[in-house]
């Protein structure tokens, strides 16, 4: 088998398709979703909400409704406790953060051990992208178009609520509205993502690619084409690499995302580990004493 049909043989079949249109759909909106997510500081809320949802997707089963209604129920409720938990008592945020999803997340965990049922509901921690129906494509495909469409059109808005909350306030926006608005994309990013890579993972796609674009531009604006491209290529290649090696869908999305960000992290132009060091060591000899470039060399080699 040639290179070529080894690229080519996934295609040839239909859940091979419908799961990479689902993964480039949601890797789109949550890359978009993280630019913010990664500016304003609400990479541990992410981790929160997309967790919390778990308990919702289980109850849906049960109840046998679309399990997007039960996430973003659930993911709104998590959101409105750890609001309430921080507004009405000395705990701050992160550790309400951390009390809310860990119990609700555990709440999910146990109906999943005491739901009878013949279905693998373990699909919901890690995702079953392989397995995506007709169905659950077009699910993924609303709520993501519903996310990106909301990101489009309140995008500047959005941006002057993430650099500067007070100027937005004074302009007539309401920093409290533009943040229960942001928090409710969340819900419905993480609940398009599910499917994808699980609940146990949604937070690495709402998280890395915009810590990746944020390593490789200052502009906004760049951000916001830089994750999203990033994170389609790493889902779709982590799909062709489960494929042809038997392996978790899921896992290999998340951890191509990872080892992209590693490079960006070590190679990135002005802010990479590695290139910033070799820059040092450039700048290094030319501080040297006696070196003919520098005053103090040129008054040595004079005097001899």
């Amino acid at each position: 088998m040639t290179p070529l049909d080894l690229i080519i043989e996934p295609f040839q079949y239909e859940f091979m398709v419908r799961a990479l249109a689902a993964t480039t759909a949601a890797a789109l909106v949550c890359a978009l979703l993280s630019c913010w997510l990664v500016l304003v500081g609400w990479s541990l809320m992410g981790d929160a909400v997309s967790h919390a949802v778990l308990p919702g997707v289980v109850l849906s089963y049960i109840l046998g409704v679309p399990f997007a209604l039960g996430a973003i129920v659930f993911g709104v409720l998590a959101v409105v406790l750890i609001g309430a938990i921080r507004g009405t008592s000395r705990v701050k945020e992160d550790a309400a953060i951390g009390i809310v999803f860990t119990t609700l997340f555990a709440l999910g965990l146990v109906l999943i051990s005491i739901t009878p049922s013949h279905t693998d509901l373990g699909h919901i921690l890690f995702g079953n992208i392989l397995g995506v129906s007709r169905g659950d494509l077009i699910q993924i495909g609303v709520l993501s178009a519903l996310a990106f469409t909301v990101l489009l059109l309140k995008r500047r808005d959005l941006m002057l609520y993430a650099f500067d909350p007070a100027h937005a306030q004074a302009i007539g926006l309401s920093p409290r509205r533009l943040g229960v608005l942001l928090l409710g994309v969340l819900a419905v990013t993480a609940v398009a993502a599910l499917q994808v890579v699980g609940v146990i993972l949604v937070v690495a796609m709402l998280i890395i690619p915009g810590a990746t674009a944020h390593l490789l531009t200052d502009r906004f604006g760049r951000m916001l084409l830089i994750a999203p491209t990033f994170s389609v290529i790493a889902s779709v290649l982590g799909i062709l690499l489960s494929y042809w090696v038997d392996a978790s869908s899921g896992g290999l999305i998340v951890l191509v995302q990872g080892v992209l960000f590693t490079v960006v992290y070590l190679l990135a132009p002005r802010y990479g580990i590695l290139t910033r060091l070799l820059r040092s060591l450039r700048r290094a000899p030319s501080s040297l004493p006696g070196r003919a470039d520098s005053p103090e060399g040129v008054d040595r080699a004079s005097l001899r």
